[in-house]
C-alpha cells in the first residue's frame, strides 16, 4: 500500500545507465532442433516452437514431426531489433530473457479442428550479447507445462532446445562492458505485513524503487506479482531467484539458472533490524503472513557514458545521491486483477522524498493497464481526505513493523578498490627519504678490539723471533746496556726484513687498520686535497699508536683482554624505567630512557613505536610521526606501524595520507579486526558513513568468526566431560559465606555507596563477562599508543552498541582518557560508576588509587591500593600500585610495610626505583647491610639517580667510610638531587660524624 517501515539489504544500491546506439541492431534467433521430447510426453508426434520476447510473439515455426528418438528439427529463424527508442532497449536485454514454447499439434478428429497445446517452455539469457559476444549457442532445458498431459509423465525430463542468438555487430564491446558495471537487485519478500492484508486471489502486490539517473532524473524498477502467503513454514533456503516478467505456463522456467537466495546471518546485512535483539522478531516474522517476490532485476552501468556528451552520465549522480541520503524509497501497492485497485503512498521522511512513485509516474509505468489507478471519485477527493488516507496507511505499516529484505549487488565496487601494489607505492611516497642510520657503536668498538688482538698477535710473534735470535733474558743477568740493546734491535730488524716476516706482520695489521678507517672514522670516499689526506693520516697515526700501546701494556702486564661486559639493563628494563618516569611526570627523564632504548638497537621496531606513542601525547606529533615512519621503513609490512602512521596523520590533519595508511593496513592484513575498525572510525571522521559502516561490518564478521572458532576449540577440548559447577553455586564448596569475599574487602571503603556495592556484589552471583566487541578490542590497542581521540570515537560506538548499558571496561577506558588529560572530576565520576558495576574488579580500584594519589589524597589512595593487593587476581599495572603504595608507607614511616611492598615490586619487575625503595626502608630500619645491597642493585640498574647516591652517602657516613661518602655525595650534587630533606640529612650526618667540611 505504501513504503515499508524498514529496509534490510546486503549492499548499497547503484543506478542504471543505458549505453547509446545510433541505429537499431537486429538480434537474430534460430531454433535449431529439440531433443528428448519423448521425456515430456511419450506419444508426442507433431510439434512447433513459438518464440516470444518482451511480451511480443516473434513467430511460430512450421509443424515438425517428432522422430522416434525424441528429436525434432525446426531450423526456424526470427529476429527483433534492439533500439534505444523501441521497446527492446539494452536495458530490457539485460533483464529479460528469450521465451521459447514447444507446442504439441494434435491431428484433426472427424469434424473437429486440430488442437494445439503447450508442452514445455524454455528461456535463454541474452546478457552475453552485452559482454562482447556477437554469437552464442545454448542448450535451453525445456520445463513441462502443468495442467497438460505432460504432468503425468516422467518427472526427470531431459528435453531441451538448441538455440543460437547472434548480431551483425557488437552491442557492446568487451572493453565497454568491463569498464561499466552490472547492477543486480533482488526483492525477496515483505515481512510482518499489516493485519489488513488478507489472502485474496483477486490481488497481488507490486513494489517499485527508482534508480538515480542524470541530473534530477530517475528510472523506476518494478517488482510485480508479489504473492501474499499465510502463516506457515518460512521460505526454504537456498531457493531460486525468478526472472522479472509475468506468470508463464511453466513456472519452473521462471527460475534463473544458477542463481539462488542463500540467506545468511542477520548481522551480515546492511540495513536495519540486524541487531541480536531483533533476531526473535525476524524469525517469527519469516514464518507468518508475508508477501513473496524472489525476483531479480538487472541494470547496466555504463562508465563510458561519462566521456560522451550525448550520453547520460549516471555514476556521478548516484554518488551524489548516496552522499546526500543513503536511504532509498521503496513503495508497495496492491494490484487488483479483476477491478481497478488503489495505491496509497505517504510522505517518506527518512528517504527525503516528498512524492509517490506510483501516483506521480503512473503513465510512465503503464500502470493503468495493470489495474492500478485512481477512480473518478478519488480524483475529486479533497486534499484533506487524501492526507488522512496517507497518514492512516503509513501508520499501519509502522505499527506492524513491516520490513523488506532485498539484495543489491554490483559486479565491481562503485569506487574501485586500490591494488596492494599501488598502496605500497603510495606509502613509500608518503615517507620521505631519511639519511642512513649511523653505524652502531658496537661496530666501531669491535674493530678496535680486533686491532688490539692483531697488535698482540704480532707482538707475540716478534718476541718469539727475538728469543730465537738472542735467547730469553733472565732477571738475574742485570739490565742490558744501551749499545747491546741497539745492536740486537738492528739485527732483529735485518732478520725480519730479509726473511719477509716484516711484510707478513704488516699485512696482518693492514685489514684491521682499514676497518678502523671505515667503522671508527666513517671514511669511505677519496680525499679532495693532499693537505686533507695528510691531516687525516697524522690523526690516524696517533690513534693507532695510542691503541698499540694500550694493547702492548695489557700484554706485558698480564691483564685480562676479554671484551667489556654487556650493559646491565635490557631494552625491556629501559621501557619500564621510561614508564616509571612518565608516571612521575618526569617527561625529560622518560624521553631519555626511550631514546637510550632506541640507541641500544636502532633496528628494533617496538622501540620506535613506544617512543612515538610517548611523543604523541607528551611531545610533538611531528616527532611521533617520524618515529612511526622510521618503524615502517624498517618493515613496510608491519601492521601496527601502518595503523599508527594513519593515527598520527589524522592528528596532523593529513587526511589523504591517513586514508592510504589505513587502506594499506586492511589490504595487508584483511583478517585484522583492529585495522578494519580503525579504518571505519577514520571514515566516520571524514563523514564517509557508507564506507565506515562497511568496515565496521567486516570487523564484526571477523570477530564472530574468531569467537566461533574459539568456542569450537573449547568444546572440542572439553569433549563430553561434565562441566564443573561454579564455586559460587556449589554448596559443598562453600560451607559458610566467608569465601564469597576476599580478605579485607570490606575494610577501608571510601564511601557508603561503595561499601553497599561491595556488599551486594559479594552476596550476588559473579557478574558475567561483558560481550567482546570490535570497539573494545580496538580501545585496548589505542590505549597502549595514547590515541585519545580515537579512543573517544570507539567508546561512543561502544556505548551505542551495548544492550544492557555501559560496562565496567567502558568506564575504565573513559576514566583513563580523563586521567591522561588531568580532568580529575570526570575521571572520578567514571570510576564511581565502574565500582557500581563491578566492585570486585582490581583494575577499578587500582585506577581509583592512582586518581587519589595524583590528587594527593594519600589516605584514600592507600586504602584503594591495599584492596588491590588483597585480590587474588592482580591488576594490570601492579608495578605502579606497588611503587605508589610503598612511597605512601615510607611517608607514613611504616618502614616494615614499605620494605615488604617494595620487595614484591622487585619480584614482579625490578627497577632502580623498586630497589631504591627497599634501600630506603632498610636504612630507616637500621638494616645497613641490606640497605647497601639494595642501593647497589639500584645503582647497577641506573647510576644516574641522585637519590640512590644520596642514601649511599648516608650509609657510608654511618660506616665511617669518609672517602666513599665524599664520592657518593659529589655524584649526588652533580646529578642535581631535588630532595632537599635528604640533602639536609646528608650534611647533618657529615657534621655529626665529624668528617671534614659539611659542604664538601
Amino acid at each position: 500500500m505504501e513504503v515499508p517501515a524498514g529496509l534490510t539489504g546486503r549492499k548499497e544500491p547503484a543506478a542504471a545507465a543505458l549505453p547509446s546506439m545510433s541505429q537499431p541492431i537486429p538480434v537474430q534467433i534460430t531454433v535449431v532442433h529439440a531433443q528428448d521430447l519423448k521425456t515430456l510426453k511419450s506419444n508426442v508426434v507433431v510439434t512447433l516452437v513459438r518464440v516470444e520476447y518482451n511480451g511480443a510473439v516473434l513467430g511460430d515455426s512450421s509443424k515438425t514431426d517428432v522422430l522416434p528418438d525424441g528429436t525434432a528439427e525446426y531450423d526456424f529463424s526470427t529476429s527483433f531489433e534492439c533500439s534505444p527508442d523501441g521497446p527492446n532497449t539494452l536495458d530490457v536485454l539485460v533483464q529479460k530473457p528469450l521465451l521459447l514454447t514447444v507446442l504439441e499439434v494434435r491431428p484433426k478428429e472427424k469434424k473437429k479442428p486440430e488442437k494445439i497445446t503447450p508442452l514445455g517452455q524454455a528461456v535463454v539469457d541474452l546478457l552475453p550479447l552485452l559482454q562482447g559476444v556477437r554469437s552464442l549457442k545454448v542448450f535451453a532445458p525445456l520445463y513441462a507445462v502443468p495442467a497438460s498431459p505432460s504432468v503425468s509423465l516422467h518427472p526427470e525430463a531431459t528435453a531441451g532446445l538448441e538455440v543460437t542468438v547472434s548480431t551483425k555487430e557488437l552491442l557492446l564491446s568487451a572493453t565497454q562492458f568491463s569498464s561499466g558495471n552490472l547492477l543486480s537487485i533482488t526483492l525477496e519478500a515483505a515481512y510482518s505485513v499489516p493485519e489488513a492484508f488478507t489472502p485474496d486471489t483477486q490481488q497481488n502486490y507490486m513494489a517499485c524503487l527508482q534508480i538515480p539517473a542524470a541530473g534530477e532524473k530517475e528510472l523506476p524498477l518494478l517488482f510485480k506479482n508479489g504473492i501474499l502467503k499465510a502463516d506457515g513454514e518460512k521460505e526454504p533456503l537456498p531457493r531460486p531467484k525468478n526472472w522479472p516478467f509475468g506468470p508463464i505456463l511453466a513456472p519452473a522456467a521462471l527460475n534463473i539458472p544458477d542463481s539462488f537466495i542463500v540467506g545468511g546471518p542477520y548481522e551480515d546485512e546492511d540495513g536495519e533490524l540486524t541487531r541480536s535483539e531483533d533476531m526473535e522478531f525476524r524469525i517469527q516474522a519469516e514464518s507468518t503472513k508475508r508477501i513473496v517476490w524472489d525476483t531479480e532485476t538487472r541494470c547496466f552501468l555504463d562508465a563510458a557514458a561519462v566521456a560522451a556528451a550525448s550520453c547520460i552520465c549516471f555514476v556521478p549522480s548516484l554518488q551524489t545521491r548516496i552522499a546526500k541520503c543513503c536511504y532509498w524509497p521503496v513503495e508497495l501497492c496492491t494490484m487488483s486483477v479483476a477491478s481497478g485497485g488503489k495505491g496509497k503512498a505517504s510522505k517518506l521522511d527518512k528517504t527525503k522524498i516528498q512524492y509517490s512513485i506510483f501516483r506521480d509516474r503512473r503513465s510512465q509505468l503503464s500502470l493503468s493497464k495493470e489495474g492500478l489507478g485512481t477512480s473518478p471519485a478519488s480524483k475529486t477527493a479533497s486534499s484533506k481526505v487524501q492526507k488522512e488516507e496517507k497518514d492512516s496507511s503509513a501508520t499501519q505499516y509502522s505499527e506492524a513493523g513491516t520490513f523488506l529484505v532485498m539484495e543489491i549487488k554490483l559486479d565491481r565496487p562503485l569506487v574501485p578498490k586500490r591494488l596492494r601494489e599501488e598502496l605500497v607505492r603510495r606509502v613509500k611516497e608518503l615517507i620521505p627519504p631519511r639519511p642512513a642510520l649511523p653505524p652502531q657503536t658496537e661496530g666501531a668498538k669491535k674493530v678496535v678490539e680486533d686491532y688490539h688482538k692483531r697488535v698482540t698477535s704480532v707482538a707475540v710473534a716478534i718476541l718469539r723471533e727475538y728469543h730465537e735470535l738472542f735467547g730469553k733474558q733472565l732477571p738475574d743477568q742485570g739490565v742490558m746496556d744501551h749499545e747491546t740493546m741497539e745492536e740486537q734491535k738492528r739485527q732483529l730488524n735485518y732478520e725480519l726484513n730479509t726473511s719477509g716476516k716484516y711484510f707478513a706482520f704488516k699485512e696482518q695489521l693492514k685489514y684491521s687498520v682499514v676497518k678502523i678507517v671505515r667503522e671508527k672514522y666513517l671514511k669511505t670516499t677519496a680525499f679532495e686535497t693532499k693537505e686533507e689526506l695528510q691531516a687525516f693520516l697524522s690523526e690516524l697515526y696517533v690513534y693507532l699508536v695510542d691503541h698499540m700501546h694500550i694493547a702492548l701494556n695489557k700484554l706485558l702486564s698480564g691483564e685480562d683482554t676479554s671484551p667489556a661486559p654487556p650493559p646491565n639493563t635490557t631494552r625491556k628494563q629501559l621501557l619500564l624505567f621510561a614508564r616509571e618516569a612518565e608516571a612521575n611526570k618526569d617527561l625529560k627523564l622518560a624521553s631519555r630512557f626511550y631514546t637510550q632504548r632506541i640507541a641500544r638497537d636502532q633496528c628494533d621496531i617496538q622501540s620506535w613505536l613506544d617512543y612515538g606513542a610517548f611523543c604523541l601525547v607528551y611531545e610533538d606529533a611531528t616527532k611521533a610521526q617520524e618515529c612511526f615512519q622510521q618503524a615502517l621503513c624498517l618493515d613496510p609490512q608491519h601492521i601496527q606501524s601502518l595503523l599508527l602512521c594513519g593515527i598520527v596523520a589524522v592528528k596532523l590533519q593529513q587526511y589523504e595520507e591517513a586514508e592510504i595508511f589505513f587502506e594499506d593496513a586492511c589490504c595487508l592484513e584483511p583478517s585484522s579486526i583492529i585495522a578494519w575498525t580503525l579504518s571505519g572510525l577514520f571514515y566516520e571522521m571524514q563523514n564517509s558513513y557508507v564506507q565506515a559502516e562497511r568496515n565496521f561490518r567486516e570487523a564484526k564478521k571477523l570477530l564472530r568468526a574468531q569467537l566461533e572458532e574459539e568456542r569450537r576449540i573449547l568444546e572440542a577440548a572439553e569433549g563430553d566431560r561434565k562441566k564443573p559447577s561454579s564455586p559460587s553455586t556449589d554448596p559443598e564448596k562453600i560451607p559458610d559465606g566467608s569465601a564469597d569475599k576476599p580478605p579485607e574487602v570490606m575494610e577501608g571503603v571510601t564511601s557508603k555507596a561503595e561499601a553497599t556495592a561491595v556488599q551486594e556484589a559479594s552476596e550476588a552471583p559473579a557478574p558475567q563477562p561483558p560481550p567482546c566487541t570490535i570497539f573494545m578490542k580496538t580501545v585496548e590497542f589505542l590505549m597502549k599508543v595514547n590515541a585519545v581521540r580515537f579512543v573517544h570515537k570507539a567508546l561512543a560506538h561502544e556505548l551505542l552498541s551495548l544492550q544492557g548499558g555501559p560496562t565496567c571496561a567502558y568506564y575504565l577506558a573513559l576514566a583513563w582518557t580523563y586521567m591522561l588529560r588531568e580532568d580529575f572530576p570526570r575521571c572520578e565520576e567514571c570510576l564511581r560508576k565502574a565500582v557500581g558495576i563491578d566492585p570486585l574488579n582490581p583494575n577499578v580500584w587500582a585506577q581509583k588509587g592512582h586518581l587519589c594519589y595524583l590528587q594527593k589524597d594519600f589516605d584514600n589512595a592507600k586504602e584503594c591500593y591495599e584492596r588491590v593487593i588483597s585480590f587474588v587476581e592482580d591488576a594490570k599495572d601492579m608495578h605502579f600500585v606497588y611503587l605508589r603504595l610503598g612511597s605512601i608507607y615510607l611517608e607514613e614511616k611504616e618502614y616494615g610495610q614499605a620494605k615488604h611492598i617494595y620487595l614484591l615490586a622487585c619480584d614482579n619487575s625490578a627497577s632502580c626505583l623498586t630497589w631504591l625503595g627497599v634501600g630506603i626502608a632498610c636504612y630507616r630500619l637500621e638494616e645497613m647491610l641490606e640497605a647497601e645491597d639494595a642501593l647497589s642493585e639500584a645503582n647497577a640498574l641506573n647510576n644516574t639517580n641522585a637519590e640512590v647516591w644520596g642514601y649511599l652517602a648516608l650509609i657510608c657516613l654511618q660506616g665511617g667510610r669518609q672517602l666513599e661518602a665524599e664520592k657518593c655525595y659529589k655524584y649526588t650534587v652533580k646529578l642535581g638531587l631535588q630532595n632537599d630533606a635528604l640533602l639536609r640529612e646528608i650534611r647533618a650526618a657529615q657534621h655529626r660524624f665529624g668528617f671534614g667540611d659539611p659542604s664538601l
